[in-house]
């Protein structure tokens, strides 16, 4: 541990020294404008993909005023024989968990996702490497990385028995962070002085809530040119996508920059830099100015009347604080900073219903139907503000009231955002804040119904915009205010995965986030993409294989039987049983039969198949019947517990079976120089059944370990039941010499024989 941590502050120390080597900015040992922090979190082994599950997340939350951050990632792999040279792809994102599709398969209808920024890795004879990267001026708040191996292979592997290279993750975050950035002032010139060592300055502004727009100024005061030879960047880098709104003064008279729909409720960076080739003291002057509206009608139905139409049993959460929930809901004038009176918005009060894990519903207080119009966009805020809530998929769906529109040719287009809503929708028909791509929804009288998917929608505020738009003639809008129904919900997947998936809550490093894993050739983030899906004729047949041919074990209860083994015969029918009805229960898809738990039929097949292999060799071993029996009952024990311990693993089935063979092997050879001569003493025993059946054990056994793949699995193990089972007909020794056949004759003397042998037990009793 000590070793480690001497590892990490070397790192540290490196990393301080190339910031203050290769950044603009002058890091003397008098500097105390920088703060530097270290992040890490504990290294995970890599998958190789299949699915969203084989995906290993690193959750980071960097502060407010970072000016850089640099991300260390170290990846090791093992020394084994086994371990390759591959490809590692690491992907980041701001916000939520990357959505990645590294197998190219089709997303869901209405889905929206913007690509993962992604970085590879490549891992080659070294068994170590590390990589850097950098982020200049990063967005704080929560930021996501996910590593993945490359495509996993369709061979299923037996846990114990083939041994698998280990890779490594580690990832590192370094950060530097400016203390004291400047506060700029509305309306209120801010003169700022630039010194020879520095060729930048950081300033930042909060957008109050309702900023409609945002208006910068910067004005060199000590150019002699008419232009102003410096650059400016409003807002920070995010990925996988950056908005950031940069400017070069030097191309123009005045240096101005406009950005529509800021950010609401946070700070935003604004860096002003100047060429490097100007050495002499800088000198500028930069003001903003605010456009600021208040919401306006959003109808009379008050929050408390809403509440008391709802179950009194259900807990609602406002999305916002108080002020969104006024009972009186009249017209609220605007005001601009400005001085004048206007509303640039209706605002529609909206609470959330918490339903399950990442299962929210949002419903607008005035009742599912909103009123839209020209004049004013339609505002519905809905708040996913914690991180908690960025792992699911968002559903927004509108449903356009046809009759409402008159047989007007009118458009209702709709903007779903984060951050902050789009005001501008009837004049720039663009879905687009100054930071954020929104996504659109448009309706008219052919289209009635628009749905958007958003799987892991980023941590913020979400609001989606609606606003009518009359191509034609704008006055046919002033007479008609059609009605959209909105239905708003998060859910852990989307339709919980369809029919062929599972919806699955993963967790890492404490994150709790939601997956599809895919079942029957189906795929994709949803379980949506049919291309390789399998057809229900295919399903029945894999069913019916893996079924049926565990009744290859009839002709072996039916020779126990008749060999007088009751006890052996009875664990092979429970295996039969219990491997059909687990089989008909595993199946993926729609030919699936469970008659019991899942997992109670796994163990009793798993627990059943062992004890078969226990009690053949045993049976094979002609021991006495009370030590037989005796290790039938310890054996079967000791299963149950190593079974209960770990199914799966190797020496659950090869323990008892190398333990068997053991006693098979001590009590032959016992047997062969007792009686001088090899045991069994008889060829046609080795010949007819002996050698059969260790080549149908050993072909099972084979097909079992090296061929078994997800593409062949029903014909392989359906080959596994049919060979197992014959195999275990053919080694089942013949019955013992005192054991008469079943015969008619036997049968029908039965009776008689019981009498005689009761009276003669109760005569030696009374003697």
């Amino acid at each position: 541990m000590a070793l480690y941590k001497d590892f990490l502050l070397l790192e540290l120390l490196i990393f301080i020294g190339l910031f203050c080597y290769f950044s603009p900015v002058e890091c003397s040992s008098n500097d105390v404008t920088y703060v530097s922090e270290f992040y890490s979190q504990s290294a995970q082994p890599l998958s190789f993909y299949n699915w969203y599950g084989n995906v290993r997340l690193f959750h980071f939350q960097v502060p407010m005023d970072t000016v850089l951050l640099r991300w260390l990632l170290q990846v090791s792999r093992g020394k084994a024989p086994e371990c390759a040279n591959v490809e590692i792809t690491v992907y980041f994102r701001y916000g939520a968990p990357p959505v990645i599709n590294p197998l190219d398969y089709n997303f869901a209808p209405n889905t929206s996702v913007h690509p993962s920024f992604n970085k590879t890795i490549k891992i080659t004879n070294s068994l170590q490497n590390i990589t850097l990267f950098n982020i200049t001026n990063p967005t704080p708040g929560d930021w996501f990385i996910a590593a993945h191996l490359p495509k996993a292979t369709e061979k299923i592997e037996i846990q114990g028995f083939t041994r698998s290279c280990t890779y490594i993750l580690q990832p590192d975050l370094f950060i530097l962070r400016e203390v004291e950035i400047p506060i700029l002032k509305m309306d209120s010139p801010t003169l700022h002085t630039i010194t020879n060592n520095k060729n930048h300055a950081n300033f930042k502004v909060f957008i109050p809530e309702y900023t409609f727009n945002l208006k910068l100024q910067v004005q060199c005061t000590n150019s002699t040119e008419l232009m102003c030879p410096l650059q400016v960047t409003v807002g920070s880098f995010s990925l996988p996508q950056s908005f950031q709104q940069t400017i070069n003064c030097s191309e123009r008279t005045e240096c101005k920059l406009h950005l529509f729909s800021p950010p609401w409720d946070k700070w935003l960076r604004v860096i002003v830099e100047f060429p490097s080739w100007i050495n002499i003291t800088k000198s500028f002057e930069v003001m903003y100015t605010l456009s600021v509206c208040k919401p306006g009608t959003v109808g009379s139905r008050s929050f408390f009347t809403f509440l008391n139409m709802q179950n009194s049993t259900t807990n609602y959460t406002a999305v916002r604080n108080s002020k969104l929930f006024d009972t009186n809901l009249t017209t609220t004038p605007g005001t601009q900073t400005n001085g004048s009176n206007d509303s640039c918005l209706r605002k529609y009060p909206v609470i959330r219903e918490y339903l399950d894990v990442f299962s929210i519903r949002f419903l607008s207080v005035n009742g599912p139907a909103v009123l839209v119009s020209a004049g004013l966009p339609t505002i519905m805020l809905f708040n996913l503000n914690s991180n908690m809530e960025s792992g699911g998929m968002l559903v927004v769906s509108l449903q356009l009231n046809k009759t409402s529109l008159n047989n007007v040719n009118a458009t209702v287009i709709a903007c779903l955002s984060a951050a902050s809503p789009v005001l501008t929708l009837n004049t720039t028909n663009s879905c687009s804040t100054a930071f954020f791509q929104g996504y659109p929804l448009i309706m008219n009288s052919s289209v009635t119904h628009s749905t958007q998917n958003i799987p892991y929608p980023e941590i913020d505020n979400w609001y989606l915009s609606l606003q009518l738009l009359c191509p034609e003639y704008a006055s046919d809008c002033q007479a008609i205010t059609p009605r959209v129904t909105v239905s708003t919900y998060l859910s852990p997947c989307l339709d919980d995965c369809g029919t062929y998936g599972e919806c699955r809550l993963l967790r890492r490093n404490g994150y709790l986030y939601a997956a599809c894993s895919c079942k029957s050739g189906w795929a994709g983030w949803s379980c949506t993409d049919a291309r390789e899906a399998y057809s229900f004729g295919h399903q029945l047949m894999a069913t019916l294989l893996l079924t049926l041919s565990n009744f290859m074990f009839l002709p072996t209860i039916i020779v126990s039987v008749y060999r007088f083994y009751f006890v052996e015969a009875a664990v092979y029918t429970f295996t039969m049983f219990f491997s059909t009805f687990y089989h008909a229960c595993d199946q993926p898809g729609v030919a699936v039969m469970c008659i019991m738990d899942y997992d109670t039929l796994q163990y009793c097949d798993f627990l059943g198949s062992v004890v078969s292999i226990w009690v053949t060799i045993l049976c094979m071993s002609r021991l006495r019947k009370y030590l037989k029996y005796v290790l039938f009952i310890l054996g079967t024990l000791f299963i149950a517990m190593s079974m209960q311990l770990d199914r799966r693993g190797l020496w659950n089935m090869m323990g008892p079976c190398l333990f068997a063979l053991i006693i098979l092997v001590i009590a032959w050879t016992y047997r062969g120089v007792k009686r001088h001569s090899c045991y069994p003493p008889n060829w046609k025993r080795w010949v007819f059944f002996l050698i059969p059946g260790i080549s149908l054990a050993v072909i099972a056994i084979s097909v079992y370990v090296f061929t078994e793949t997800n593409q062949n699995y029903f014909y392989t193990h359906s080959l596994w039941h049919i060979m197992v089972a014959g195999s275990v007909a053919f080694l089942l020794p013949p019955r013992e010499k005192n054991k008469k056949p079943w015969t008619c004759t036997n049968i029908l003397n039965c009776k008689y024989k019981m009498c005689e042998e009761d009276r003669k037990e109760l005569y030696s009793v009374t003697q």
